[in-house]
């Protein structure tokens, strides 16, 4: 444990300057917000430590097979799609550098902070207003969600993969300035979940094509040709994650989630929702467990943040809403259409609710991010209303009311 409170204060210190660097780039930046949500991170890397302790983790299997060798020693044996991914980046720390178990979550913990920092970029760069839900800041609110920290804050995908959607996310409306987050974040997705990235790229794709700015061509084109052209250039390494034949593709799918969603059922907190209608599969992958259906203590905990979840999508629950879409930006379009599409492919084959959690950790922030677009867009549209009603005449204004 000394290690890894002596690499805690060594990640400190990298997070200032990574944070003082973007003080200069966005004005909005709050450094002092970034680092107590650095402090509040590392208290549920604590929170998870403890929770192996007692319960099966595949982190360890993460940390063992990476310190141990049992490749024969060839590093780029590891680097393939999957979990052995997870090994190759754990390597260096794990093996080279003989990092510790608590270390090498350390270290993983912090690649899912930094995935919170850029989701915060992306928020706050194109959102504008503050918006108020119950009082309080909506941005913070969503920043210091526990669940999404307790399983960003390990050695295992979790941290991993959202460290690359929100690279990607960050990198969206920029693409051509910020390639490299795009390149980086991408890949990163690509390499645990190409499916994921399959989703990532459909979205770009679709929000470029029907969003209301007036996007140059040249960067239309960039998008297009980097995500087709890398769909389809992976799309081997796509289908063969979940054994898919091209050829049958509707067919395959149905095959693998069936046999999934049965081997899922099998654990303590399984639910079989095979025979679920869809909107009850995406109801049960997105706010279950509710209390009621809460596998043990952790699935207490975990009901009151979905209760969240459930009362802010009441928020998109509005007439405004289908015309604010219509009228929408590419990055609104693009969230919504990776959150639809990567939710109803997770949520046939998520029947276990312990797996659910982690899971929507993927894809929830881009629901959330429609969500408070909206607001924005009606809190806008409250702001002229009231402006034109000062400028009507006074017997106008007597007529309105």
């Amino acid at each position: 444990m000394i290690g890894a409170i002596i690499l805690f204060f060594f990640l400190l210190v990298i997070n200032q300057a990574i944070l003082k660097s973007y003080k200069k780039k966005f004005s909005f930046f709050s450094v002092s917000l970034m680092n107590r949500l650095f402090f509040y991170h590392i208290l549920f890397w604590g929170v998870y430590y403890t929770y192996t302790l007692f319960n099966r983790s595949d982190s360890i299997n993460y940390f063992e097979r990476s310190a141990s060798g049992y490749w024969h020693g060839d590093w780029l044996y590891l680097l393939t799609t999957g979990s052995n991914f997870i090994r190759f980046v754990a390597y260096p720390f794990t093996n080279t550098l003989s990092f510790n178990y608590e270390m090498a979550m350390l270290v993983f913990a912090w690649f899912g902070y930094i995935g919170f920092v850029h989701f915060y970029i992306f928020f706050r760069e194109n959102i504008k207003l503050k918006l108020q839900v119950w009082g309080y800041d909506i941005l913070l609110i969503l920043l210091f969600l526990p669940n999404m920290h307790f399983w960003t804050s390990s050695l295992g995908k979790g941290s991993l993969i959202f460290l690359g959607i929100s690279l990607f996310a960050y990198a969206m409306p920029f693409p051509m300035k910020r390639w490299f987050a795009m390149l980086l974040g991408s890949t990163i997705v690509f390499m645990i979940r190409p499916h994921m990235f399959m989703f990532l790229g459909i979205g770009a794709i679709i929000g470029y094509f029907t969003g209301r700015e007036k996007v140059p061509l040249y960067r239309k084109l960039f998008v297009y040709a980097a995500f087709i052209g890398a769909v389809l250039i992976l799309s081997d390494q796509i289908l063969a994650v979940a054994n898919l034949n091209e050829d049958d593709l509707t067919g395959s799918f149905d095959r693998f989630a069936t046999k999934r969603a049965a081997g899922l059922s099998s654990a303590g907190s399984g639910v079989d929702i095979n025979n679920y209608p869809l909107p009850l599969k995406l109801f049960t992958f997105w706010f279950r467990p509710l209390f009621v259906d809460a596998p043990g203590a952790l699935g207490l905990f975990v009901s009151f943040e979905n209760l969240i979840y459930l009362l802010l999508t009441f928020k998109i629950i509005d007439k405004d809403f289908i015309p604010f879409l219509k009228k929408s930006t590419s990055l609104v379009k693009m969230s919504l259409v990776i959150f639809i599409s990567s939710s109803i492919a997770l949520s046939f084959v998520m029947s276990n609710l312990g797996i659910a959690m982690r899971q929507k950790s993927m894809v929830m922030y881009f629901l959330f991010f429609v969500i408070i677009s909206f607001m924005e867009y009606k809190q806008r549209k409250n702001m002229e209303f009231r402006e034109n009603l000062k400028a009507e005449p006074l017997h106008k204004k007597l007529r309105l009311i």
